[in-house]
């Protein structure tokens, strides 16, 4: 009888491993050292802490969008190198056609206009907006996916940009600068919602 017991147990076990071997849902992770995208995330965020502020919040929101915009387009550049889902390469280039004629809009602003007003609040707000936002970067799940990666980093990485601009709405004074933070919260907060559909519907699969 104990013998019985003991095979048993023992089939048990090993239909028991082998069916979590076959089903197997862990989230597989990738070092963010290690990791493309998570790199050009942080040389954006290196490249924007190291702006130099006018405390004009129309010109530093048009410098710091033009280093965000860049970033995007960085990371849109990787996925189509190395990305295979036709849906995340196709956002990639919707992001870079959008973003590229944005950088020309923001730099156009920026050599034509000089600092008019002065308002640290700005300054300082957006600053630790962009500590938020690089610790939100730091607590993603990535795992070596090309198309993933992006997908879960380019969410953080629009609602980084949602917060300057709502940020530049409340104190900015340009209406051009202000059209544009419009512009960006209305496209970004769409391109959200379809990359978190993405995230949902193909992680793991």
């Amino acid at each position: 009888m104990k013998n019985i017991v003991k095979l048993t147990l023992t089939a048990l076990t090993v239909f028991t491993f082998s069916s979590c071997s076959k089903d197997d849902d862990t989230i597989k992770i990738e070092e963010h050292d290690k990791n493309m995208m998570m790199d050009i995330m942080h040389e954006m965020m290196d490249n924007m802490n190291a702006m130099q502020f006018t405390k004009d919040p129309d010109i530093d929101f048009a410098m710091m969008m033009r280093m965000h915009h860049e970033g995007a387009i960085k990371m849109s550049n990787q996925e189509l190198s190395a990305g295979t889902n036709t849906t995340m390469r196709t956002t990639a280039e919707t992001i870079i056609v959008a973003q590229t004629a944005e950088i020309e809009e923001l730099t156009a602003f920026i050599e034509s206009n000089e600092p008019s007003v002065v308002n640290e609040e700005f300054q300082m707000r957006t600053m630790e907006g962009m500590e938020k936002s690089s610790k939100n970067a730091d607590l993603q799940i990535i795992n070596g996916n090309i198309d993933e990666d992006f997908a879960t980093l380019m969410i953080v990485h629009h609602q980084s940009a949602i917060e300057s601009s709502q940020l530049l709405l409340q104190l900015g004074k340009n209406e051009q600068t202000r059209a544009m933070a419009r512009k960006i919260i209305d496209d970004q907060q769409k391109e959200i919602a379809e990359l978190q559909d993405w995230v949902l519907t193909n992680r793991n699969n």
